[in-house]
């Protein structure tokens, strides 16, 4: 079934119902009516419950992937109770259904991640407690401090602040973006990405429509940054042919320059004792530079670093 948009009923967006997802799914309703002229009433937010929010003492790795996060926004796409889904792009598989079609990306924001609970990382007490559930942040933390005790931590960023709070561990570690879309931008220090290179598509939201929802499509291509959306493309592509999948200690950040694409690109043992990095520069997001540069960190790992990537489902 595919829903027609008309000045007749509002463009009706899917969200997760987590704070931080309806803060951006606004984001997106504001992009949309600045864009279009469209007056109050003209955008709908339909929140969903994800499967992933469901689930909060294990590893999104051991539960199903980040296909937990996607999962009830698709179907309400493909029944047609929604015109568009909002996501946090590093949220989303590499891999999507064929009739889908992520039509817009909105600007960056800070990629960064931010620590809380000490000034920086060498500042962390000797044997300090890290909550995350995040295997490249746990990896990257490792490397710098072997001696940090990494734990689970999941939750959205109220519950996870809480932890830490409660004393259930001595930091954690948000992405800067969810935290300024919560108005919580005071909170932690940001860590320089030559310390902690990011997440692929972290600080992105990308909107996903149907393939032959033409009038959707129509209304979002209104509001993509084609820059950013070709960051997040090439990031997304490098991740694919990586063959990465929830458990792998992966990192990525793109940034347009002078019409061209520069990348660094981070992969890691689990327990951070391993890694290899590297830039490259490319012209086209979907051309062969992404997979050339995840063949590049492959050919340079060591055999266990090589491994972990070795026949993996992307995700």
């Amino acid at each position: 079934m595919t829903s027609v948009f008309t000045p007749d009923r509002p463009f009706r967006l899917g969200t997760r119902r987590s704070p931080l997802a309806l803060a951006q799914a606004n984001m997106a309703a504001a992009a949309l009516m600045a864009a279009h002229g469209w007056g109050e009433g003209s955008v709908e937010l339909v929140p969903l419950v994800a499967s992933g929010d469901k689930v909060q003492d294990r590893a999104l790795a051991e539960i199903g992937g980040k296909a937990l996060w996607t999962r009830e926004l698709d179907a309400a796409l493909k029944g047609g109770r929604i015109d568009a889904a909002v996501h946090s792009m590093k949220d989303v598989e590499t891999i999507r259904p064929a009739d889908l079609l992520i039509a817009a990306i909105l600007p960056r924001a800070d990629a960064r991640d931010r620590l809380i609970g000490a000034s920086s990382i060498d500042a962390l007490p000797r044997g300090a407690r890290v909550g995350t559930a995040s295997p490249r942040r746990a990896a990257q933390l490792l490397s710098l401090r072997p001696d940090l005790n990494i734990q689970l931590i999941r939750g959205n960023v109220g519950t996870r602040l809480a932890k830490i709070d409660r004393g259930e561990a001595d930091a954690t570690m948000l992405a800067a973006a969810g935290l300024d879309r919560l108005d919580m931008g005071g909170i932690g220090v940001a860590v320089p990405e030559s310390v902690m290179l990011p997440a692929p598509a972290q600080g992105a939201i990308g909107i996903e429509t149907l393939e032959s929802h033409r009038d959707a499509r129509a209304a979002l291509a209104a509001i993509d940054d084609a820059a950013c959306h070709a960051c997040v493309t090439a990031e997304r592509a490098f991740l694919y042919a990586l063959g990465a999948d929830c458990h792998s200690p992966v990192a990525a950040h793109a940034v347009m320059k002078d019409g061209r694409i520069h990348m660094t690109a981070q992969i890691l043992t689990v327990d951070g004792s391993d890694q290899q990095r590297a830039d490259a520069l490319f012209a086209e997001a979907t051309g062969p530079a992404p997979a050339s540069l995840a063949a590049e960190l492959l050919q340079g790992a060591s055999p266990p670093l090589a491994a972990l990537f070795a026949g993996a489902s992307p995700s």
